[in-house]
């Protein structure tokens, strides 16, 4: 058995979780640990189980909730040395994760974590590091990117080694640029260490997809700057264009998905 979940996805909290039948690894602790807990309850699931941690980068929203949550079982928290000391700095992260805890991973470098075997890349947004993550099991690769700037020849090839693929597609240029934000975030959000746009994200996969791709999830869109309805017609539009027949979820800001069983 593998299968995923997402329990947030956006600038209010991101936090996703990996899981099979005898290990659990946690992608970002951006959740209110009061929230998480609930969500748990909800699937039947415990704190308990999660094994490790994975940490894409050190802004709050993937990093809030880290320390509380490692500190209270034990759990490793694997990321770069970057984003551990950016993680220390944050004041957003009132827990900090004890020394004991603390796991530092380089950039493809593939490390072997319970039953994963996790390999981390390079993402490019403005915080201290940031990374996507291959992991793969029982014969399987999934891969997850989030707050991209701008897209490398690394995101085009793990693009192409997934199975299953978990990507931002954070707003739609056109409503970003006529949109509530002032000039300079506007210019942040869509500058090379910023987020990663519907146009983009659908050109960047239509055209690197391998074809083994079974199922995209869309993460960390905009509240103010996209909406589900226009970002699934952008992408299965461009899909469609490119011959390419793939499975597509939006992933919900605040709320869990329900498991997705991955074969």
């Amino acid at each position: 058995m593998l299968r995923f979940i997402s329990f947030g996805s956006g600038s209010s909290g991101n936090c996703y979780l990996l899981q099979t039948d005898n290990s659990c690894l946690m992608i970002d602790s951006g959740v209110g640990v009061r929230a998480l807990k609930r969500f748990f309850h909800d699937y039947g699931i415990s704190f308990s189980c999660i094994n490790n941690i994975l940490v894409t980068h050190d802004h709050a929203d993937h990093v809030k909730s880290v320390g509380a949550l490692s500190n209270e079982s034990g759990i490793p928290v694997y990321a770069t040395e970057a984003v551990h000391k950016g993680i220390q700095k944050n004041y957003c992260v009132r827990k900090k994760i004890e020394p004991s805890c603390v796991r530092v991973i380089e950039k493809g470098v593939e490390y072997k974590i319970d039953e994963f075997k996790v390999t981390p890349f390079d993402v490019p947004h403005d915080s201290n590091d940031n990374v996507g993550y291959r992991i793969e099991t029982q014969g399987i690769v999934f891969c997850l990117m989030t707050d991209i700037g701008h897209v490398t020849d690394d995101i085009k090839a793990n693009i192409a080694l997934a199975d299953y693929l978990v990507i931002e597609a954070n707003h739609d240029e056109a409503m970003l640029m006529s949109g509530p934000y002032p000039q300079y975030l506007k210019e942040r959000v869509s500058g090379p260490y910023g987020h990663l746009s519907n146009r983009l994200c659908g050109e960047t996969v239509a055209e690197n997809a391998s074809g083994h791709l079974k199922h995209v999830w869309l993460c960390h869109l905009s509240e103010e700057n996209n909406h589900p309805e226009l970002v699934r017609k952008t992408i299965e539009t461009l899909f469609h264009e490119k011959g390419l027949s793939v499975d597509v979820d939006i992933l919900k800001r605040k709320t869990p998905t329900g498991f997705f069983d991955l074969v």
